[in-house]
């Protein structure tokens, strides 16, 4: 039986707005796309998309189905184009992640094992097939929608309930550059 290193390809970047997340994300897609290689930028929401250079949706870009359930996965296949350009991306930047259920975290880390298994059977056995995946956000604002939730139904949703969560390497964001940005320039 082969064993598998642990994996430290997961990280979570909090931080208040006016941080600099979109910035740092930014940077890093352009990093990695200056050296040929592929980055993927998703967001939760649309308005974090645009934000991010290439950045989609993360249901458009992952086929994620509305309707989920703990076992959920995304709803392309191992054969599509889309499972090609996943198994070429070196990143995925995912902003606005705090606002997300944690079954569509599931949903799509099931789905890049199984994409990515299929390559190596030890790839579906780490976090997201073994792609770098850097979450953003801020749980301190927007949580998940439940509907008719109760705050605690809310706060069981919320991705730092997921089991993928144990595997994410924390990052924080302190300095509100906004507020540095316009003291700087009325001086």
């Amino acid at each position: 039986v082969r064993t598998i290193a642990p994996f430290n390809n997961v990280f979570f970047v909090d931080g208040p707005g006016g941080t600099g997340k979109t910035y740092v994300f930014n940077a890093i897609l352009d990093a990695v796309r200056r050296t040929g290689e592929i980055a993927l930028a998703v967001a939760s929401s649309g308005a974090a998309a645009i934000l991010l250079r290439g950045g989609r949706t993360a249901h458009t870009r992952f086929a994620i189905p509305l309707k989920l359930t703990a076992t959920s996965t995304c709803t392309f296949t191992a054969q599509s184009d889309l499972a090609k350009l996943i198994r070429l991306a070196k990143v995925v930047i995912w902003d606005e992640a705090s606002m997300i259920s944690r079954n569509i975290v599931n949903a799509v880390d099931l789905s890049l094992k199984d994409t990515m298994g299929g390559l190596d059977p030890a790839l579906g056995q780490v976090p997201f097939g073994g792609k770098i995946f850097v979450f953003g956000g801020d749980f301190r604002q927007v949580l998940p929608v439940i509907p008719g939730g109760s705050r605690s139904d809310i706060v069981e949703q919320c991705l730092n309930r997921s089991f993928v969560w144990q595997h994410v390497q924390r990052m924080r964001l302190h300095m509100n550059m906004r507020v540095l940005q316009a003291q700087d320039n009325n001086d």
